[in-house]
């Protein structure tokens, strides 16, 4: 079972990382809670998608020891956000990109998490998700595109507000490429600007993650 790292982060937290390696078929029998996540689990998903979904709630079991013996089980809200329904104030994040799937639990606040192959689609679809500044900063980079987008899938996620655009209302300072590091990110709402500094780094070759823990509303 190619559980890759349980990391313990600031505030309690805990971010994992799993590299799937495994079908489906082999990862269901492995989930705690069968009868739950029997009647949870997405018929009709291509072998790859089935895969990853499986693994992300394997991988949030795995976490979850870390911070509370309460047995949970996974379950999503009206949005498609993750949730433990007997851990009402526990903040969940989970994604997948490829090989890699990765998740984020705080016993409280607010989070999110995304990772992301680094591919030449970003930088095609960039104009419909970045500012010209933000194009402008990222060159012909294509790990960069990669990274902008992944930041403001992590910053969607924290806010978890269906509607936003992307290129007007979730904006990213320049910044230099590094292996890790920082991010200052802004929420740009109707009536309201907030400010919030995301994590960066590259769990494998080809590959970047960027995520974030808030313990109150900045806006």
């Amino acid at each position: 079972m190619p559980l890759h790292s349980l990391t313990p982060l600031p505030h309690g937290a805990y971010l994992g990382l799993w590299r799937l390696a495994e079908t489906a078929d082999e990862l269901l029998p492995l989930l705690p809670y069968p009868t739950v996540y029997q009647a949870l689990y997405p018929a009709g998903r291509d072998p790859t998608r089935a895969a990853q979904w499986a693994a992300g709630r394997l991988l949030l079991h795995a976490l979850l020891p870390n911070l509370t013996a309460t047995p949970a089980t996974l379950a999503n809200d009206s949005n498609g956000r993750p949730y433990f329904p007997a851990l009402p104030h526990y903040a969940v994040s989970l994604s997948h990109s490829g090989e890699w799937v990765a998740g984020l639990v705080s016993p409280q606040g607010r989070v999110g998490i995304d990772v992301e192959l680094i591919r030449g689609k970003a930088q095609k679809l960039a104009s419909r998700f970045l500012s010209e500044a933000e194009r402008a900063d990222a060159g012909d980079d294509a790990a960069k595109y990669s990274l902008y987008w992944s930041a403001k899938e992590t910053l969607y996620k924290l806010h978890s507000r269906r509607g936003l655009v992307f290129k007007e209302q979730l904006l990213l300072d320049p910044f230099w490429l590094r292996e890790a590091g920082e991010l200052t990110a802004h929420l740009l709402l109707e009536n309201s600007r907030s400010q919030h500094q995301l994590t960066y780094l590259r769990p494998a070759p080809g590959y970047v993650l960027t995520y974030c823990v808030e313990l109150m509303n900045l806006e």
